[in-house]
């Protein structure tokens, strides 16, 4: 029959779309409010508890129960680490009890308590309702076979299927072979009983009116851009659909057509949308693999200084910004994922740890190093042998610029020590040699007499370069002449200073260079050169660590985002600007050195 046939295809497209959707279980939980403390997870899920019915997705329910334990393993992870890092054994780390779980079993026996009931009256109604329908379905057959009254069958036949639509969900496995039932008996009734044409015209009239509603209705679903949303509202038209009885036979085919078409349109749409999503959280995946490699691939044993640490910290540091910004990786690897780069994270910070540790060790045995030559410096600083005691201080000298770095809270305390006792050694050496003075005084009248040149080079017709030369010279002659008086020195310095200025101002020279040759006018040979060595050293190696910083940051940018970026101008500005600063601060210790080897 052209009836059955209609329905026969009308039952066959609600199975397939039923059966071809994809399940989107796999992507509820990116569509749940992310919560950050166990307080939170419990305080939704007593909202659920609290809500009639308890009527939630189980999905969400069993996402906060996953949510909490990760939240607590998280904490008990920060716990173990500060214990750790606070000097505590990790043999003997006991984690913190969980005051907040029984509170957490509770709410959630709870709500399984009342799902379960809830369920079971769910399966109970849909009993119910199954036997109604087979009571329906044997009444509509005894019409079927009944061809005696067709006026009077045909009001009792329609408000059987009346009754019918009122009754709502039955047991799943017994859904198409009720609506067979169902359909066969409608369509052998409207066939056997013959009914007149203004009975059946009205019908079929009433039938295409609903039915063209409903596809009207698909056809502005396609038009949804929630595709979700128009995806569960189409099941529904599809029921009514199915519920509406038959129309006219020579329109049956186009308006299951144009039904068709529309549910067509939105089903590929959905499944467009999960393959989409899919697709976003392999690639997602794929980069946080290569993030894992990346920070998995740290060679530990060439990491030897606090520099090479701060750089790779920062790269650590990087990595976990960039991973933050990445999505959900699929859902069978999205806690695999995490845990892999959380272990290579936890891996790096455990050995930066151990190197620090070894450090602090070495620093504690070089203190006591320094501090033994305070004592050995301390010991001679009343000697009255002059030569012998300069010659071993100088000596005591040396061998503390051998020894390495000392923790920073004892640094200046443990050099003031050391220096103080051998300057007051030299303090009281200089006052004990007489002739020392009157060499000061002669020294004293040479450095007036380079100040004559210089006035002399300033006022004559020479060239800039040959000025510049002549300079370079008279200032090397300066800094090669011992002490003056001491309550001439400021005076000195400062007219020759200015002197030199003018020359730089008159010849022009380079910021760096009037640098540099300020500097070698400052330097005093029998001032406390390695004090002053000691600080250049740690600047040159506090701008090499910026340097590198920003060239890191520069790494991490991508190669669309670097061009007529203000930003990368910025850094590149500043990375030249480290550069040059570096430079100066090596010539700079290169003076110092070159002054200690004459010293020498």
């Amino acid at each position: 029959m052209e009836v059955n046939e209609t329905n026969r295809q009308l039952t066959e497209e609600v199975v397939a779309t039923e059966t071809s959707v994809p399940s989107v279980k796999e992507t509820d939980n990116a569509k749940y409010e992310p919560l950050e403390t166990k307080e939170e997870v419990i305080r939704r899920l007593k909202e659920i508890n609290e809500s009639e019915n308890c009527e939630v997705n189980k999905a969400e329910v069993d996402f906060l129960k996953q949510t909490y334990y990760k939240i607590h393993k998280a904490n008990q992870e920060t716990y173990r680490k500060s214990y750790i890092e606070n000097g505590g054994n990790p043999e003997s780390f006991t984690p913190e009890p969980d005051l907040l779980e029984d509170e957490l079993k509770k709410v959630m026996t709870e709500i399984k308590e009342k799902r379960n009931i809830m369920l079971a009256a769910i399966e109970q109604e849909k009993e119910v309702n199954l036997q109604r329908k087979m009571e329906i379905l044997e009444r509509m057959k005894e019409l079927t076979d009944d061809n005696e009254d067709a006026s009077k069958n045909y009001n009792e036949f329609k408000q059987l299927q009346q009754t019918w639509n009122e009754i709502k969900n039955i047991p799943t496995n017994k859904v198409n072979e009720v609506w067979k039932s169902y359909q066969l008996y409608t369509e052998k009734f409207y066939d056997m009983i013959k009914l007149n044409n203004e009975f059946r015209e009205y019908d079929f009239k009433k039938n295409l009116e609903q039915k063209t509603m409903l596809c009207e209705a698909a056809e502005k679903l396609a038009e949804e851009t929630d595709v979700v949303s128009a995806f569960h509202q189409l099941q529904k038209l599809h029921q009514e659909f199915r519920e509406i009885g038959p129309i006219a036979k020579e329109l049956r085919e186009s308006i299951w057509a144009r039904f068709k078409a529309a549910s067509t349109t939105i089903n590929k749409k959905h499944q467009k949308h999960f393959d989409e999503i899919k697709e976003q959280e392999q690639n997602n995946l794929d980069q946080k693999i290569v993030i894992c490699e990346i920070a998995e691939a740290m060679e530990y044993d060439k990491y030897n200084s606090f520099t090479d640490w701060e750089e790779k910290t920062q790269e650590i540091l990087a990595l976990q910004a960039k991973w933050k910004t990445i999505g959900f990786a699929p859902q069978k690897m999205n806690l695999k994922i995490f845990e892999r780069f959380r272990a290579a994270c936890d891996e790096f910070f455990k050995r930066k740890a151990e190197f620090f540790k070894s450090v602090k060790e070495k620093m504690a045995e070089n203190l006591e190093k320094k501090k033994q030559l305070c004592e050995k410096a301390e010991a001679l600083k009343d000697s009255k042998e002059w030569k012998e005691t300069a010659e071993i201080l100088t000596k005591l000298q040396k061998e503390w610029k051998t020894i390495g770095a000392v923790p920073k809270k004892h640094s200046d305390s443990v050099w003031k020590r050391f220096i103080g006792a051998c300057d007051y050694f030299f303090e009281q050496k200089n006052k004990a040699t007489s002739s020392l003075r009157n060499e000061e005084v002669e020294n004293l009248n040479k450095k007036k007499g380079i100040i004559k040149e210089v006035e002399n080079i300033i006022n004559s017709e020479i060239s800039d370069e040959a000025m510049t030369e002549k300079l370079k010279e008279l200032i090397k002659e300066w800094n090669n002449i011992g002490f003056v008086p001491f309550k001439d020195k400021d005076k000195i310095y400062k007219e020759f200073h200015n002197l030199v200025n003018k020359v730089f101002d008159k010849t022009n020279l380079s910021a760096t260079e009037k640098k540099l040759n300020s500097y070698k006018s400052t330097i005093n040979k029998e001032g406390n050169l390695y004090k002053e060595r000691e600080k250049l050293v740690r600047i040159y190696e506090r701008i090499k660590t910026e340097i590198k910083t920003y060239e890191n940051n520069l790494g991490f940018l991508s190669s669309s985002s670097k061009k007529g970026n203000s930003l990368v101008n910025d850094i590149s500005r500043k990375i030249e600007r480290l550069r040059n600063d570096l430079s100066l601060t090596l010539k700079k210790i290169e003076i110092i050195d070159e002054n200690l080897s004459h010293k020498s």
